[in-house]
């Protein structure tokens, strides 16, 4: 256990440091995890979420098709249209990712929206980090509105045995939706705190003309059926169900492309779009968390919130809470939730009571806490590779500035909103 949990610690340090080269270490990582036998090499397979990985790769590319429609060139025109500056673009973008991002999976969001931020940042020449940062952790905020937002919630769906309309209204009180609602208020605020300096006036004159419909025909059909696909109960679908959809619907637009336009250019450049980093980067993420919870690591510290807490369910409430948000801030929360679940379950067993609350802590703390750093989410990982690969490279510096305050505000209001609620 204290092997696992040093080289974790270091891998996660030098995540941090590093950031051109993350992929790289993640996959030494978790490499070093089978070689020094912390994780058996028969496990290395399945600890990697195969739903999410191919979740972003169909993602992408149908992106890379939407992309190449202009449609987010248009978006970008009838936003900015509506917009006096800078700061209520941003705000706007924020706001349009975050809707969406309550029922679409938040990497898949931000695989959408982003391309409409460095759009007006190109039209404006300003830089898209802070805009791309505020579409990331705001996505990640509405990912636990519902079953489909986020990964993390159709974890605690299946766990739970919860539906699509449980996150709205649950046992007769109000579900998570309307409690990350009132942490997206708030932090909204805190948003037009940070951005309250941009104040440079938007003048674009005429209208992007959109010759053609279909990837964006593709990409809401992706929406409609991720969501229906969370009515299905998980024991009668693929686990990597999502992930087919979104392949799927890019090998469709992918065909289209290639019956109409007679050549494969458009093809590979769909596929070159693909994020591999992004992609051996989460590889090797999953791999190295179910490397420490093989050792042990997550077990002793359910073990030690049980004695911290000393059986008070307020104490393991925060605890669990704040944990969860600290943790997070280093640990792709996917793996975390997924490994946490079956955790808080016989912590509330041991305590003799209701787990409900426990379970809303544990996604509140840990959706809404990945936001605290650059590696804390997926879809940090996937914002921050769309700005490398457009040549930005944004220290985890830069990147706190913005989440740190927005983070906090939101999480804080979860949590209490949680407690009075569902005490």
């Amino acid at each position: 256990m204290t092997q696992a949990l040093i080289l974790f610690l270091l891998t996660y340090v030098l995540l941090l440091a590093l950031s051109k080269y993350r992929a790289y270490i993640a996959l030494a990582s978790a490499a070093l995890f089978v070689i020094l036998g912390i994780l058996p090499l028969d496990r290395v397979f399945s600890a990697v979420d195969w739903n999410v990985i191919l979740m972003i790769a169909g993602t992408m590319g149908t992106v890379s098709l939407f992309i190449d429609s202009k449609m987010p060139s248009l978006l970008a025109d009838l936003i900015l249209k509506r917009m006096p500056n800078v700061k209520w673009a941003i705000i706007s973008l924020s706001l349009f990712a975050s809707i969406i991002s309550a029922f679409v999976d938040n990497v898949a969001t931000v695989l959408m929206v982003a391309p409409v931020a460095l759009t007006i940042s190109k039209k404006l020449k300003i830089s898209p980090v802070p805009s791309i940062i505020a579409i990331a952790i705001s996505s990640n905020l509405q990912g636990a509105a519902t079953l489909v937002g986020d990964t993390t919630s159709i974890l605690l769906g299946g766990h739970a045995g919860m539906d699509f309309l449980d996150f709205f209204v649950y046992r007769g009180r109000p579900g998570l939706f309307w409690v990350v609602q009132a942490g997206a208020l708030v932090s909204m605020f805190v948003l037009m705190l940070v951005f309250r300096k941009k104040k440079e006036k938007i003048d674009i004159r005429g209208r992007t003309v959109v010759k053609d419909y279909f990837p964006t025909v593709l990409l809401v059909g992706t929406i409609v059926l991720l969501i229906l696909a969370s009515f299905i109960p998980e024991g009668q679908k693929p686990a990597i169900t999502n992930g087919l959809i979104c392949v799927g619907l890019m090998v469709v637009g992918l065909i289209k492309e290639m019956i109409f336009s007679r050549n494969l250019s458009a093809v590979k450049r769909a596929l070159c779009e693909i994020d591999y980093f992004t992609l051996l980067l989460l590889g090797g993420l999953f791999i190295v968390v179910s490397g420490i919870a093989e050792a042990g690591v997550v077990d002793a510290i359910s073990e030690l919130f049980v004695k911290l807490s000393g059986s008070n369910l307020f104490l393991m409430y925060t605890l669990i809470v704040w944990a969860s948000v600290l943790f997070s801030a280093f640990i792709d929360n996917i793996p975390y939730v997924a490994t946490m679940l079956p955790v808080v379950s016989g912590i509330a067993e041991l305590m003799g009571t209701d787990p409900t609350i426990l379970y809303f802590g544990l996604l509140v703390g840990a959706t809404l806490g990945g936001n605290l750093t650059p590696i804390g989410a997926s879809a940090n990982i996937t914002g921050l590779g769309i700005l490398r690969r457009n040549c930005y490279e944004v220290s985890a510096g830069d990147f706190m500035k913005i989440s740190v305050p927005f983070t906090l505000a939101a999480v804080m209001t979860g949590y209490v909103l949680i407690w009075f609620i569902w005490r």
